[in-house]
Order: structure tokens, then sequence, then C-alpha cells
């Protein structure tokens, strides 16, 4: 509530990590905290926890839009998830990590780290990215939280971004949840900044008239929160639970299980 009377001029650096944040995010901690020179740190606990992260000389472009180079000492690629075969730059794919930093396994469970560590001491993260041809990586969403809509891939994070540059919400996560005829559909769950309004359909044409048609939520819903774990991070899973409930999709999600 103290935040317009607070001041930040002190401020200069710091490290944005736990979970991907949104580029809007990024520029407000650089305008609004005074954080000119933060950076980005991506990685998982499993890799001690960093495996990519911005400099502070990186121009601000790159610092709120990726999540940096790889770390000294760690080797860092993209493979495509079907075949664990590294992809050319530009490519999405699944985020590895192989070094120093990577755990040595899980506390007697050989079965899942086997399925964390491949035979070659790459880690595989469940993130999906895309390196460019400097080597800054930026991650697009999780395999697990991708939509596939009628054979198209559909990256949440990417319409989640768009979504943040509306001037009415606040916060919103995308899920795919499941469709009688495309597989699963697009759901936008919005929570809207206070003393603001906006319609379903004004969000929907607001993402149709900027991004591909086939990205375009076809359920917007109003939550005034999100489902988090005790750590703070936001549980996807739990608002397509929750999806598929409030709008009677339940006969639609049993055709998909089956």
């Amino acid at each position: 509530p103290d935040f317009g009377k607070t001041d930040f001029s002190t401020m200069r650096t710091g490290i944005m990590a736990g979970s991907p944040c949104p580029v809007k995010v990024m520029q407000d901690v650089v305008e609004r905290m005074h954080m000119d020179q933060i950076t980005i740190v991506f990685g998982q606990t499993e890799s001690s926890p960093g495996c990519t992260q911005s400099r502070v000389d990186d121009p601000i472009e790159i610092r709120v839009s990726t999540v940096g180079r790889a770390l000294p000492g760690v080797e860092c690629r993209i493979v495509d998830p079907a075949t664990n075969q590294p992809v050319p730059d530009g490519t999405a794919g699944e985020f590895v990590a192989r070094g120093y930093n990577i755990m040595k396994g899980y506390y007697n469970m050989p079965e899942a780290t086997a399925a964390a560590i491949d035979d070659n001491g790459w880690l595989h993260t469940g993130d999906l990215a895309v390196r460019d041809a400097n080597g800054y990586y930026k991650i697009t969403g999780r395999i697990k939280d991708m939509i596939i809509r009628g054979g198209e891939n559909i990256y949440p994070k990417e319409i989640e971004e768009f979504l943040y540059t509306h001037p009415a919400v606040k916060d919103v996560q995308v899920v795919g949840v499941p469709d009688k005829t495309y597989g699963e559909a697009v759901l936008a769950a919005v929570i809207l900044k206070e003393g603001t309004t906006a319609t379903e359909e004004e969000l929907k044409t607001f993402v149709r008239e900027h991004m591909a048609k086939h990205k375009t939520p076809k359920y917007v819903v109003f939550v005034e929160e999100f489902p988090m774990t005790a750590s703070g991070k936001i549980q996807k899973f739990k608002i397509r639970e929750w999806a598929i409930e409030h709008l009677h999709l339940e006969e639609a999600a049993s055709i998909e299980t089956a």
C-alpha cells in the first residue's frame, strides 16, 4: 500500500528468480524501483540452483526479455524433447544443463534420478526454451504446460506476456482445457487491477488483433487469486482442474483421457 511513498533511490541491482518473470514486471522493477542493473537467474533446485544469468552490463532489452547466458562452468543446450538431439538456434526445445552444479540425484530415488539426468549427465529441466545466435536463452514455458490445439503447439507464456500489456490486467495465467473439437482450448484466468474493468470479449479481441487466431483464448475467466504452493509458485494444474469444473468441461475431459 505504501509503494508510492517508498524511497527506492538507493536501489541498484538484484536478482529475479523463482518463477518466469513477465517482461512488463521486469520493466516496472527497473523504472519504478530504480533497479537499472537487475538481472535474471534461471535454473532449478536440482541445478544448485542456477544455470544461466543475465549480466548487469547486458542491454536492458536483453535483461528483461531473456534469462541470460550460461553461467561459468555450466553447459546448456536446447534439445528436441522427442529425440534428445540438439536443435538449431531460434528453435524451441527442452532446456538441458550439465556441469559441476548438477545434483548427484534424488535421495534414495534411483528411478526419479534416471528420469531427470540422462546417461550423458544432462539434467532435463522440463522447461521449454529458445537460444539465440548470441547465446542468450529465453524460457517459453513448461513442456507439461504446452497447449496442443488441433495439432498446433501453443506456449502459454507468450499469451500471458501479451495480456500483461493490457491496462486492466494485473496478473494472468494461461492454461489448456479439454475441447471436443480441437483436443485442447486456450483459457486465460485473469486478475484485474483494482478500480478497472474489462470484459471477456474485450480481452479476446485484444489478443485476436495482435496474435495468431489460434492463440486467442476460447475462455477468459476473472478470478481474485491463483492457487499457489507454500513457496509462492502458481499451480497451473489446479487452475485447469478448477476451470474444468467451473465451465462444465468434464465430458470433454473424459474424451481427452480416453
